[in-house]
C-alpha cells in the first residue's frame, strides 16, 4: 500500500511518464541522466533508451522547481564566475615563487627542454605531458638551454614562467570542471559550489598545480573526460545530434589525453568504460529499439571511446618520435635498431656487415633496460670475491673496452679466423679486444647476485681453456640460422656450467667503478637480461650494408618504447634515504612532500592537503556508505517517499555511486603496485572524494526537514554550510604558507609561520 500511495501521489503531479519501464534499485554505475527516476519494488522493466518529446519536458511534480532554478541563468552564471575568479587567483599567486627549480622540476622542466633542442630522451611516463610543457615554454621564449640539474638550482636570466603558468591554468580548471560535473549529477548548485570551495581552498590542490609537473595535466585531462561523459549521458533523449556526437567525440579526445600523459589514465578509462556497458546493457533492454538502433549506438561508441582515443594516442607518439630526432641520453635505454634512426648517434646512416662472421670485432649490447654494453677492463676482482680474475661487466656508455673479437672455438690465433658466418647453435669464442682475455665463467658465485655465477676474462692471446667456450642461440631461432646484427636477440650458453650470460642490473662497488655486474645465470628461462644483440660489427672481408635498410618500422619502434617504459615503471624502485609513502597514509593526510627547502633559510614548499578538506573527505566517504544503507532499506521495506526523498535517493545512488567508482579506481589500484609510490598518486583520487562529499553534504543538510520543521530546518542547513565553508577558509589561512612558500623557524621553533599547526607528527614542515 504504502508504495501504490506513492506513486499515486507522483501520478498527481505529473509525473507518470517517468514511472514507466524504470528499473528496481540503481545502480551505482547508471549516473544521473534524468532529473529523477521512481524506485518499484513489485515491477522490474527496463530504462528507455528513447523518449517522446512530452517525455524529456515532463518530470515529477517536485523537480518543477528545481528545473526551474537549474536554468535561471542569474545564479549559474554569478557561482560560476566566483569559482573561476577564485581558481585562477589561488594558482597563479606568487606562481613565480620560488625562482629555482623545485622537486620534480628537475625532470619534467628538463625533457621540455629536450623537446625544444629535439634531443631523444627516456622517461617512464607516455610524452604527451612533457611535450606540452616543452610547447608552453617555446611560445612564452624560453631557449631550452637551462639545465634543470637538481632541485634548489636558480632559473636566474631563463623564462620559467611559461611552464609553470600552463601547469597552473590546467590547475584552475580542476574546481571549475568538478563544480560542472556536481552540478549535473546533483541539480543542486549548493553541492556543487560546496565541491568547488573544498578544491579551490586545499593546499595540495594549489601547490601540485603550480609547478613543472605532469600532474595538473593529468589530472585537467581525467576531470574534462568526467565532465564530456556526464554531459553525454544527458543528451540520451537525443541520440546522434550534434551535441550528443560533440560530446561523446570530447570524451574520446580526453581519455587520449590522460592516457598520453600517465599510464593511470587508463583509470578513467576504466571508469568510462562501465558506464558505456551500462548505457548499452540499458539501451539493449529498450524494446522500442530495434537491433538496428542498437547497433548504431554501439558503433557510435566504438568509434568515439576506442578508435579515436587510439588514432589520438598513437598520433602523440608519432610526433614524439619526429620531433625527438637527435641522439641524447635516452639512447641507452633502447635496442641498437632504434637507436640507428636518430641523428647524431654512431648508428646513424652507418654501415657494417650485415651478418655476424667469425673474425669480426663487434660490440653486444644487453636488452634489459640499463643492461649496457658487454665491458672489460685490465682491473681484477678483488680478494674475496669469487676467482681473482679480470672484470666483466656492463657498462652503459660506448667504449673502446666494449671490442670483442669473435673466433671459433678451436680457433687459439687472435689474428685469424675466416669469415664463414656465424650461425645459430654454433660453439665460439669471445676474445676482449683490448686484453686479449676470453669470456669466461666457472662456478666461484658472483659478486652480487650469489645465486649465480661469476663471469670474468681468462687467458691470454686467446689461449684458455674450456671454460672460454659459449654457444650462441638466436632467440626463436633454428639451427642454421644467421645472426643479423642490430636486429637478432641472441643467447650466450655456457658449454661447461649449462649456465646464460646475464646482466643483472646491479651496480658494483667502487672495485668495479660502479658499473653493472654480468653473470651466468644457471636459470635458463628467456628475459631482456639475457638476451643480447649485436650492435658494432667491423669485418673487411665481408661487405657492408647501410643500417638504413635495418630501421624498425613505426609499430616496431611503438611498441618497443611501451615494453621499455612498462619495464622502467615495475623498476622504480625506493632509494637509499627516498621519501616514499603507503597507500593507507594519503586519505588521513598522513604524510606530506617536501618540495622545497629544509633549513630556516631556505625558502620552504611543502606538499600537503587542507587538513579539514581531507579530513571531512574521509568522514563523507563513511557517512556516504551510511546514508546509502540506509535509503536502499527504506526502499526495499516500501516506506512511503515524498519527491524530495526520491530525488536524493537517485543522486545519492547514481550520482554519488558513479563519483565513489572513481575514487576506488583511482586509489584501489595502488595497493597492488610494487613499485615507488608517492603521497602526490592520490590527487585524481581526492578530485572523486571531494565531489562525492560535495554531494553527501549537501543532500545530508537537505534532510535537516525529517527532523525539523521550516523555518529551523533551513536554518540548519544554512548554518551548516556556513560552518563547513567558514571551516575551510580558517584552515586554508593558517596552512596556505605551505603552499605559497615560507622562510625562517621551522614549525617546531618559536616565532615560527607554522607554529602550533604540526597537528601530526609526521608532518615534516
Amino acid at each position: 500500500m504504502a508504495k501504490e500511495e506513492c506513486i499515486s501521489q507522483r501520478n498527481k503531479t505529473g509525473d507518470s511518464s517517468t514511472l514507466r519501464n524504470r528499473k528496481n534499485i540503481p545502480t551505482s554505475l547508471e549516473t544521473c541522466q534524468t532529473p529523477f527516476t521512481s524506485v518499484s519494488k513489485d515491477k522490474i522493466s527496463q530504462t528507455a533508451g528513447r523518449s517522446s518529446e512530452a517525455d524529456s519536458q515532463s518530470s515529477n511534480g517536485s523537480s518543477a522547481q528545481l528545473f526551474t532554478r537549474r536554468h535561471d541563468e542569474s545564479p549559474v552564471k554569478v557561482l560560476l564566475l566566483l569559482v573561476v575568479g577564485l581558481s585562477f587567483s589561488t594558482r597563479l599567486y606568487k606562481i613565480t615563487e620560488p625562482p629555482h627549480v623545485c622537486w620534480d622540476e628537475t625532470h619534467f622542466g628538463k625533457m621540455g627542454s629536450y623537446y625544444i633542442n629535439r634531443t631523444f630522451f627516456f622517461d617512464v611516463h607516455p610524452p604527451l605531458g612533457k611535450m606540452l610543457i616543452g610547447l608552453a615554454g617555446y611560445m612564452t621564449g624560453y631557449d631550452g638551454t637551462f639545465p634543470f640539474l637538481k632541485p634548489g638550482d636558480k632559473y636566474e636570466q631563463h623564462n620559467y614562467w611559461g611552464m609553470r603558468g600552463f601547469c597552473a591554468v590546467l590547475g584552475s580548471f580542476l574546481p571549475i570542471f568538478a563544480y560542472l560535473i556536481v552540478l549535473e549529477l546533483s541539480r543542486s548548485h549548493s553541492a556543487a559550489f560546496v565541491t568547488a570551495i573544498l578544491l579551490i581552498f586545499d593546499t595540495g590542490c594549489i601547490t601540485i598545480s603550480q609547478y613543472i609537473l605532469l600532474d595538473p595535466i593529468l589530472m585537467f585531462f581525467i576531470m574534462a573526460a568526467v565532465l564530456s561523459m556526464v554531459k553525454f549521458n544527458q543528451q540520451r533523449y537525443r541520440p546522434f545530434t550534434a551535441s550528443w556526437w560533440f560530446w561523446l567525440v570530447l570524451t574520446g579526445v580526453n581519455l587520449a589525453g590522460a592516457l598520453g600523459v600517465k599510464f593511470v589514465g587508463l583509470f578513467v578509462i576504466l571508469l568510462v568504460g562501465l558506464n558505456t556497458i551500462w548505457d548499452l546493457w540499458r539501451l539493449l533492454g529498450d524494446l522500442r529499439l530495434s537491433l538496428v538502433d542498437v547497433a548504431k549506438h554501439f558503433l557510435a561508441r566504438v568509434v568515439g571511446l576506442i578508435l579515436l582515443p587510439l588514432f589520438l594516442y598513437v598520433t602523440i607518439f608519432a610526433v614524439h618520435f619526429v620531433v625527438l630526432n637527435k641522439s641524447g641520453p635516452g639512447d641507452g635505454f633502447f635496442s641498437s635498431a632504434f637507436q640507428s634512426r636518430l641523428l647524431g648517434n654512431n648508428l646513424h646512416n652507418a654501415s657494417m656487415p650485415e651478418y655476424l662472421a667469425y673474425g669480426s670485432t663487434i660490440t653486444v649490447k644487453n636488452l634489459r633496460i640499463a643492461g649496457g654494453y658487454l665491458h672489460s677492463h685490465w682491473h681484477l676482482y678483488p680478494e674475496g670475491v669469487g676467482s681473482r680474475q679480470q672484470q666483466v661487466t656492463a657498462y652503459l656508455h660506448k667504449d673502446y673496452n666494449n671490442l670483442w673479437l669473435v673466433h671459433r672455438q678451436n680457433d687459439s690465433n687472435s689474428q685469424s679466423g675466416s669469415s664463414d658466418l656465424v650461425r645459430h647453435g654454433d660453439i665460439i669464442r669471445l676474445e676482449h679486444k683490448e686484453t686479449t682475455r676470453n669470456l669466461h665463467s666457472h662456478l666461484h658465485e658472483a659478486p652480487l647476485t650469489k645465486k649465480h655465477f661469476q663471469v670474468t676474462g681468462y687467458g691470454i692471446n686467446g689461449t684458455g681453456d674450456i671454460n672460454d667456450l659459449w654457444q650462441l642461440e638466436v632467440c626463436g631461432g633454428k639451427k642454421g640460422d644467421l645472426v643479423k646484427v642490430l636486429r637478432s636477440k641472441v643467447r650466450f650458453l655456457h658449454r661447461a656450467t649449462g649456465c646464460v650470460l646475464y646482466s643483472s642490473g646491479k651496480t658494483l662497488p667502487k672495485w668495479g667503478w660502479e658499473q653493472v655486474e654480468v653473470t651466468c645465470s644457471p636459470y635458463l628461462k628467456e628475459t631482456p637480461s639475457s638476451q643480447w644483440n649485436i650492435e658494432d660489427h667491423i669485418n673487411p672481408k665481408l661487405p657492408n650494408i647501410s643500417l638504413s635498410v635495418l630501421k624498425p618500422h613505426f609499430l616496431e619502434i611503438l611498441l618497443e618504447s611501451h615494453i621499455v617504459m612498462i619495464r622502467g615503471n615495475s623498476g622504480l624502485k625506493p632509494k637509499d634515504n627516498e621519501m616514499n609513502s603507503k597507500p593507507w597514509h594519503w586519505p588521513i593526510n598522513y604524510q606530506g612532500l617536501r618540495f622545497s627547502g629544509v633549513n630556516e633559510t631556505e625558502y620552504r614548499v611543502y606538499l600537503l592537503g587542507n587538513p579539514v578538506v581531507w579530513w571531512v573527505n574521509l568522514a563523507s566517504l563513511g557517512l556516504y556508505l551510511i546514508m546509502v544503507a540506509v535509503a536502499s532499506i527504506t526502499i526495499q521495506r516500501g516506506f512511503s517517499l515524498g519527491p524530495k526523498r526520491i530525488e536524493q535517493s537517485q543522486v545519492l545512488m547514481r550520482g554519488g555511486g558513479l563519483l565513489l567508482l572513481g575514487w576506488l579506481l583511482h586509489y584501489a589500484p595502488f595497493y597492488t603496485m610494487s613499485r615507488v609510490l608517492y603521497y602526490h598518486h592520490y590527487f585524481p583520487a581526492m578530485l572523486f572524494s571531494s565531489m562525492l562529499t560535495g554531494i553527501t553534504i549537501d543532500i545530508l543538510l537537505n534532510s535537516a526537514d525529517l527532523l525539523l520543521q521550516p523555518p529551523y530546518s533551513d536554518w540548519v542547513q544554512r548554518v551548516g554550510q556556513m560552518v563547513l565553508l567558514l571551516s575551510v577558509l580558517y584552515s586554508f589561512y593558517l596552512f596556505h604558507p605551505l603552499s605559497y612558500g615560507m622562510t625562517g623557524p621551522l614549525a617546531h621553533e618559536p616565532g615560527s609561520a607554522m607554529a602550533g599547526l604540526k597537528w601530526m607528527d609526521s608532518w615534516e614542515f
